[in-house]
């Protein structure tokens, strides 16, 4: 649900009390850039969309999820499939092309030790599919980001079990994550982090440099310099979100507000040369204190 997902485009609007009254009716805005304003009408230099006059007030879809076959198994292949309905309960036939694609998947497994990075076709019948594994039982979390076509950015939640074998019990394995912000070695990337603070604070904007190295053939993926997600520990906070500060050098500065003490798992990806590259890190986070 939108009101448990924060997401950034969102959020960070909110939270910060970014606009007035008076501007959201005059300032043209980026609907998942809000901090992105222009007096003029055009297109949003971060991501690309278009831009649009005022912010709308978040409103929430609803989405399904099936599989096929219905009982599905780890390992096996699947195909799932995505319906959008409107907050009336119609089915949705149009979308905005958000970053290259109409719909963006996630999916994380409950010890956050699984991560892909999707895009579901769309179908005939206007649903979203994509044939898929997925490795073993277990629960997944399924982060669903889209953008119906006059109606608001969205990012839902949906969980999928795949059981265990006949007579096995149910694997629940929570996250049990230890901070971990090592430089990291990718398929042809190394990528370092360094936070403003250490370590950042809980409802406080944090900001995120990552350096890449080697320093060339940085190259933008999906139309951004970067995509980040971050999942609290405990599965409640979700934030996707894309560069702050990047110009296709070896410096890319993320600003998110991570919105609880907990530690968080921050899957980035970076394209150099054709591949893309993803880095994991766990950012553990703190309530504010006076010694802060």
């Amino acid at each position: 649900m939108i009101s448990k997902v924060l997401h950034l485009i969102v959020y960070s609007a909110l939270l910060n009390g970014q606009a007035s009254q008076s501007l959201e009716q005059l300032d043209y805005v980026c609907p998942m850039d809000p901090d992105v304003r222009s007096a003029v009408s055009g297109k949003c230099p971060r991501c690309g969309m278009a831009l649009t006059l005022g912010i709308p007030n978040p409103v929430e879809y609803g989405i399904e999820v099936g599989t096929h076959p219905r009982l599905v198994r780890a390992g096996q292949p699947m195909e799932l499939s995505f319906s959008v309905t409107d907050p009336a309960g119609k089915p949705v036939v149009d979308f905005e092309i958000v970053h290259e694609k109409l719909f963006h998947l996630f999916v994380v497994s409950e010890d956050l030790n699984f991560f892909v990075h999707e895009h579901p076709e769309l179908a005939a019948d206007h649903s979203f599919r994509l044939t898929t594994r997925l490795p073993k039982p277990g629960m997944y979390r399924f982060l669903c980001d889209f953008y119906p076509k006059g109606g608001t950015p969205q990012l839902l939640t949906r969980t999928l079990l795949i059981p265990p074998s006949p007579g096995a019990p149910f694997p629940f394995e929570a996250a049990k994550l230890s901070p971990d912000l090592s430089e990291k070695k990718c398929t042809n990337l190394d990528v370092e982090v360094v936070t403003g603070t250490a370590p950042p604070i809980a409802g406080m904007r944090a900001r995120m440099v990552f350096r890449l190295s080697p320093a060339d053939g940085i190259e933008p993926y999906l139309g951004a310099w970067g995509h980040m997600l971050a999942v609290s520990d405990d599965l409640v906070d979700v934030m996707h979100t894309h560069p702050f500060l990047a110009d296709g050098g070896p410096r890319v500065q993320f600003d998110l507000i991570f919105p609880r003490a907990r530690t968080y798992r921050v899957w980035v990806q970076f394209q150099r040369a054709g591949v893309v590259n993803t880095a994991v890190f766990n950012v553990p986070v703190a309530t504010l204190t006076s010694s802060n």
